[in-house]
């Protein structure tokens, strides 16, 4: 119980420094080798198809053994190496202040006007082309990546580790690995890609919900308009192609009275994603500044709901 409380709290206070040896970091070491080995295996499409299952499959696999193994020789060893090990582990699952960092670094270089720099460190946390991006573009990238990482990020973390431990928090990262590096429907993924896209579209069917609900918890605390969250979520959640990212960003949306969705280019391919919420306020900075609390906001409700659920009831 200690474990997780110290974990949670050292994502707080130390983010995740880029020094850091993170696991994740190792997993996707791991899927980009694997990825190519498997590729000179199978090289029909359906051969792809099956490749992207034993990818999906090996990478969760050792993730959540690796270190269910560790933890397991840790404590025959000696008890305080266990909870030490414990502790890192969790700390690495979660990315509450990474996330407000990293939209905090967009905000401070917007308000100095410096939109090369905010562009460039947008790049870094998205997916789409970020060159040609007017203000309330970025604006409403970081608030889309806010909504959408709060979820996958923290709160689904969270999810797996007070129901499954430590080991299956990792899992889950994992998943949510593989489908941020192979998880795309272009031309090289489409198939190889197919088993982690819907992997990861059922480990998070659950928590974005979840998220999308916190989410409108945590706007009563901050007087924000938690019935305009609750009526967007009805109405736009379900939009998105996504099946699970669309509730957080309908859950923003609404509570904070801006519209999301639109235009995007990946790799100069125009996407038009449905539009989400109504566009009360124009969107501007101070917006990724109330994501960013209503994000916080979020993470301690569902850190608090967790442990309660998980310890205390």
């Amino acid at each position: 119980m200690i474990d997780v409380l110290l974990g949670y709290i050292a994502d707080l206070i130390f983010g995740d420094p880029y020094w850091f040896p993170h696991p994740v970091r190792a997993i996707g070491i791991f899927i980009s080798s694997f990825e190519k080995y498997l590729r000179r295996i199978f090289i029909s499409p359906k051969g792809e198809k099956i490749a992207g299952f034993i990818l999906a499959g090996t990478t969760v696999l050792l993730s959540y053994l690796s270190v269910w193994l560790i933890l397991r020789v840790s404590l025959s060893l000696n008890i305080f190496l266990f909870h030490v090990l414990n502790i890192i582990f969790i700390y690495t699952t979660l990315a509450t202040k990474c996330l407000g960092d990293e939209a905090k670094k967009i905000y401070r270089l917007l308000k100095s006007s410096d939109l090369d720099n905010a562009r460039k460190v947008l790049s870094y946390i998205v997916g789409r082309d970020t060159e040609d991006l007017d203000i309330k573009e970025i604006c409403r990238a970081v608030i889309e990546t806010v909504a959408e990482n709060t979820s996958d990020g923290i709160i689904a973390p969270l999810f797996y580790l007070f129901i499954g431990g430590t080991p299956l928090a990792m899992a889950y990262k994992a998943i949510n690995t593989l489908d941020s590096m192979v998880g795309y429907k272009n031309e090289r993924y489409i198939n190889i890609g197919m088993a982690s896209a819907r992997l990861d579209d059922i480990a998070n069917f659950l928590p974005s919900r979840i998220t999308a609900l916190l989410m409108i918890v945590a706007s009563i605390f901050l007087r924000l308009n938690f019935r305009r969250g609750f009526l967007i979520i009805i109405r736009d959640g379900y939009k998105n192609p996504s099946p699970n990212s669309g509730y957080p960003e309908a859950s923003m949306a609404g509570i904070l009275g801006i519209q999301l969705g639109g235009l995007n280019s990946y790799g100069g391919r125009i996407v038009e994603k449905p539009y989400i919420g109504d566009p009360i306020y124009r969107i501007n900075p101070e917006h990724i500044l109330a994501s960013i609390k209503v994000m916080y906001g979020t993470s301690i409700l569902g850190f608090t709901l967790g442990f309660l659920v998980r310890y205390l009831v």
